[in-house]
């Protein structure tokens, strides 16, 4: 099951930095962008097109990372990954105006896409059935975590090293997944390789998109992360400008959050099936997020706001795990390019529902864009179970 040359410890510690490492790129910083306007001397919309690009790089990345993986194995392309992150960081650290800042933000993110859409790669490589599930229930919880915990990690930190000291974080992170992807050995055998060229890599994306149950998977997936990117796009606002409550003071509100996703991903291991594990993630997201649509403009207390969260956050947890582990199932031939497909699908939607929640009144915006996506999830589950496609 696992490699004889890595430990199942090893490939588990491997899986979690890998797929921390996107969010951290991405969300690390956000409590920076203040300090960044004033030290580049432009304006707020310039700096957040560094958050912008970072993604874009990540969902694309990912889309480059699959397909190579499944020709190449998973050991090169990842210590490419690492070095193109290393370089990029470092030059993150030293750009001397906005412009190139932002265009390096993107190299650092297409580089941080390699190690997300590997380690899911590697976990189907290396697992079957509920050992599968075992092994993206870390990856699941980290997924959930990670966009949440990163902020907190980079607003505790602002203060003492500033932002140039959250991106010499960033790099020392990156050296240290460097070493670690250095003693992983190749996953992939070489007779399981993908035998498409490069530039027929399309032929992958037709291949895995014709698989039914994987795309069925895949959407519940990214529904349940875009309610999740609608969270965190909302909920600063609404804690601290709604609220009154402090920067610090929310910062313990996301943590609280952030260990509710966990709590859930490791639940969900507990379930029979994926499928009745997201049925169950469902009786949990959709009716928390109707409740907020229709309670935060009727003006519900602060401890009903975070309790409705909390829930919903656990939901989430559950939903993560499970989608992730049925879908990577569904799609073993080209596991590389499935995992591709998946995170890049996740990340272009979040960056597309983010700005929507900002529409108008946030208390009602932020509601309605959760409960649509609520809605979707659901559906989704209900296709998966008429398809008759529980694993």
């Amino acid at each position: 099951m696992t490699n004889k040359r890595n430990s199942a410890n090893f490939i588990f510690v491997l899986l979690g930095l890998l797929t921390a490492f996107g969010p951290f790129v991405t969300d690390m910083y956000l409590p920076a962008l203040p300090v960044m306007t004033k030290y580049f001397d432009t304006d707020v919309s310039m700096v957040q097109l560094g958050l912008t690009s970072s993604m874009l790089g990540l969902a694309i990345g990912q889309l480059f990372f699959g397909p190579l993986s499944d020709r190449v194995g998973r050991r090169r392309p990842l210590l490419w990954a690492m070095a193109v992150f290393i370089v990029s960081t470092a030059g993150c650290i030293a750009a001397p105006d906005i412009q190139t800042f932002v265009a390096l933000r993107f190299l650092q993110g297409a580089a941080a896409s390699g190690g997300i859409v590997i380690a899911r790669s590697i976990a189907t490589d290396k697992f079957k059935s509920k050992n599968l599930a075992k092994a993206l229930a870390i990856v699941g919880a980290i997924n959930g975590m990670a966009p949440i915990a990163a902020p907190v990690i980079g607003g505790m930190v602002l203060k003492p090293v500033g932002w140039q000291g959250i991106f010499v974080i960033l790099l020392g992170i990156g050296i240290v997944l460097a070493v670690f992807c250095l003693f992983f050995k190749e996953s992939l055998s070489t007779q399981r390789r993908s035998k498409e060229k490069p530039s027929r890599s399309f032929k992958l994306f037709a291949a895995v998109l014709k698989n039914r149950k994987f795309v069925c998977y895949m959407a519940e997936l990214s529904f349940a992360l875009a309610i999740l990117f609608s969270y965190i796009a909302s909920s600063p606002f609404i804690i601290q400008e709604h609220y009154g409550f402090s920067p610090r003071a929310f910062s313990f509100f996301f943590a609280a959050n952030a260990v509710a996703i966990g709590i859930g991903a490791g639940v969900s291991v507990k379930f029979k099936s994926p499928l009745s594990c997201l049925t169950a993630s469902c009786a949990g997201v959709a009716p928390c997020c109707f409740a907020l649509a229709v309670l935060m403009p009727a003006g519900i207390p602060v401890a009903a706001y975070e309790t409705l969260l909390f829930v919903l956050c656990f939901s989430l947890g559950l939903s993560f795990t499970a989608a992730t582990a049925a879908a990577m199932d569904a799609e073993r031939t080209y596991s590389g390019t499935a995992s591709a497909v998946m995170g890049a699908a996740g990340f272009l939607l979040g960056g597309v529902v983010s700005p929507l929640v900002g529409l108008g009144n946030i208390l009602i915006c932020g509601g309605a864009v959760m409960s649509v996506f609520a809605v979707l999830t659901v559906l989704t589950v209900i296709i998966a179970k008429r398809m008759g496609q529980g694993l």
